[in-house]
């Protein structure tokens, strides 16, 4: 898949943003309530309100979005065509952004419910995607993923007409998540990373992404969780997290990600949250398939052992992502959640029904493996 989108990153990028506006008619500008009262945020939007005829403030995407929200966005809507998208927040906000720009674009073709359907889009506006997390990797997938509450689980539009034309990594926009935000997103970015790396359909194109982006992570998700104002470390994980949506795009994650969307889809819990919960247990599963990959990775980490065998670091690996998660403090119990073994049942049939992804699991993976890991949760 070609990723176009033109990069800008950097402190102070935000302000060098005003050549996207000109003869612009209608501007979407989609955020929300905790983004919409940062002050470089209210710049931002002063700025768009300035050089563009018509602004749409949208500021109430909640988290985890279900399809009944985009469709009431939709419906409250007083214009319904748009010449350019702004998105700035998190994957939730992104993934609105992306969606919006297909369904308002002038003479759009399609309808929210058909691309649930499985209906491609041909056409979208201008999109500009500005991230506030750094660990969806929204910004840089062709993915919208969307909460089927009657369902209950999660459901992904894709398409690479959503990708955005610029992606603006503003390292000053993440300095104020709180730690547990800035712990569990970048755990999603690295299960990004290291899923597509190890996935069946991984290839050479994503790999040199995930590699570069888990580089970035190993030397700067605790500096950056610890220290909002080392924006360099900010910055090195807006990147981390760019890289592991665009190893998405290139290949795709797999059994942290189909294990975590019946949590997210029925219990919404933080999408990044139940990843930090199933990586360590989803990759001792996998370590036998995929040693060397796990050797290359280990190779990475700042204190890394090389004179260790392909073997040993494919295990040291595993122990170190064990520790990783100890240390920034997240969850590894699903009782700690408040979810009890009676759930199992439906876990696993949830987890195995997201074929999308149990299919590039790089090995066999059973019923039984799956409810293995569950179980190894309580």
């Amino acid at each position: 898949m070609h990723i176009n989108s033109t990069i800008l990153s950097g402190k102070g990028i935000l302000k060098d943003l005003h050549f996207l506006l000109k003869d612009r008619e209608h501007v979407l500008f989609i955020t929300d309530k905790n983004i919409i009262n940062l002050s470089v945020t209210r710049e931002l939007i002063k700025k768009v309100q300035e050089n563009t005829t018509l602004v749409t403030l949208v500021d109430d995407i909640p988290p985890e979005p279900s399809h009944q929200d985009v469709t009431n966005l939709l419906n409250k809507m007083k214009v319904s065509n748009a010449d350019l998208v702004i998105g700035v927040g998190g994957g939730s906000v992104l993934d609105v952004a992306k969606l919006i720009s297909v369904l308002c674009v002038k003479d759009s073709n399609i309808t929210l419910e058909q691309l649930l359907d499985g209906q491609k889009p041909i056409k979208r506006c201008t999109s500009v995607l500005i991230p506030t997390t750094a660990g969806t990797g929204s910004e840089a997938t062709p993915n919208a993923i969307l909460a089927i509450p009657e369902k209950m689980t999660k459901q992904g539009i894709i398409s690479p007409v959503m990708l955005p034309d610029y992606v603006c990594l503003a390292p000053e926009l993440t300095t104020s998540m709180p730690k547990h935000i800035a712990a569990s997103t970048g755990i999603d970015a690295l299960c990004h990373l290291i899923e597509c790396f190890t996935a069946s359909i991984s290839n050479s194109v994503g790999d040199n992404y995930a590699l570069i982006g888990m580089e970035k992570l190993f030397n700067s998700l605790e500096k950056s969780v610890d220290d909002n104002t080392d924006i360099e470390a900010k910055l090195n994980m807006l990147w981390a997290s760019y890289c592991g949506g665009a190893a998405i795009a290139h290949a795709g994650t797999h059994l942290v990600h189909a294990m975590s969307y019946p949590l997210g889809g029925k219990y919404h819990i933080p999408h990044g949250v139940a990843n930090a919960i199933l990586l360590v247990p989803c990759m001792e599963f996998i370590r036998d398939a995929v040693v060397d990959k796990f050797a290359q990775t280990y190779d990475l980490l700042p204190d890394a052992v090389l004179t260790l065998t392909a073997e040993e670091k494919s295990h040291a690996l595993v122990n170190y992502f064990r520790e990783l998660v100890k240390r920034l403090a997240l969850p590894s119990k699903l009782q700690e959640l408040n979810i009890s073994p009676d759930h199992l049942p439906y876990l696993v049939d949830a987890a195995l029904d997201v074929k999308r992804l149990i299919n590039n699991v790089p090995k066999k993976v059973t019923k039984e493996d799956v409810l293995s890991i569950y179980k190894s949760l309580f």
